[in-house]
């Protein structure tokens, strides 16, 4: 279960899905519910930030998609599944309306979410991904699996370190990620191809995030993805592919002026 609103930090909260365990963070407060999803190799903790940032007009509630953080290992990571696994969170929680905020692979899986569920979200925004995605993420299965302490474990990580500390986690034969690499390769090869109908198919307002150094989502793609969707909005920040950790300030700012005319 969750409570609203802790003094000590955000309240965890899980359940069940057919002998799965979600996990997600609820930071309370009586303001409008905002979900956020993260992008493959996060956590719903990357999240936090933004949550201080508006405050108590906003309840964020942050998923640890399956898979990632806190959450179980599925079977699959399929469209339909990440898809499912945000109505069974809404459901859980007794939520009907909500806004809905996704970076990377959770922006995919919140404007699929928005195209299926027209009536349950109320407001959309997509960080840094398009509406055809052809990523690959084979690179992570080089990253070691166990390592005797953190600072090897950092070492072993290289130059992706620094993206990956929400994930970093003890095990009892060392310490590793809170995700298995090869999962993220399955799911990544499953999130990859041409999602035009579900970007397009959404009508509620929607803001689109772009870093402009980003590798993920180039500028003139952002632009279609805009001008095509009625009632979408553009806001272009000066980082790479995870804005909302890059620029929180600025990614904080867009968000809360966006919902603020919703």
């Amino acid at each position: 279960m969750t409570t609203n609103g802790r003094p000590d930090g955000p309240a965890r909260g899980d359940l069940e899905i057919d002998g799965r365990r979600l996990s997600y963070l609820d930071h309370g407060g009586p303001g409008r519910i905002l979900l956020a999803l993260h992008g493959h190799f996060g956590e719903g903790r990357t999240f936090a930030g933004l949550a201080r940032a508006l405050g108590p007009g906003h309840r964020v509630i942050a998923l640890d998609q399956r898979g990632h953080g806190d959450s179980d290992r599925a079977e699959e990571y399929s469209r339909e599944g990440y898809v499912a696994d945000v109505g069974a969170l809404l459901d859980h929680l007794g939520l009907g309306t909500v806004d809905l905020l996704g970076h990377s692979l959770g922006g995919v899986n919140a404007y699929q979410f928005a195209a299926r569920h027209p009536a349950r979200v109320r407001a959309l925004v997509v960080e840094d991904i398009g509406a055809e995605v052809d990523g690959d993420l084979s690179f992570c299965l080089d990253w070691p699996r166990r390592a005797p302490t953190r600072a090897a474990l950092l070492a072993g990580l290289g130059g992706s370190a620094p993206y990956l500390t929400d994930a970093v986690r003890e095990h009892p034969d060392g310490w590793g990620l809170a995700f298995r690499p090869e999962d993220m390769v399955v799911s990544q090869r499953a999130l990859n191809g041409v999602h035009w109908d579900d970007w397009l198919a959404g009508e509620c307002p929607a803001l689109l995030v772009r870093g402009t150094r980003s590798g993920v989502l180039g500028a003139e793609h952002a632009r279609v993805m805009a001008e095509r969707r009625p009632g979408t909005r553009l806001v272009e920040l000066p980082t790479g592919h995870t804005v909302h950790a890059t620029d929180p300030t600025g990614f904080a700012d867009a968000v809360r002026r966006f919902l603020a005319v919703t």
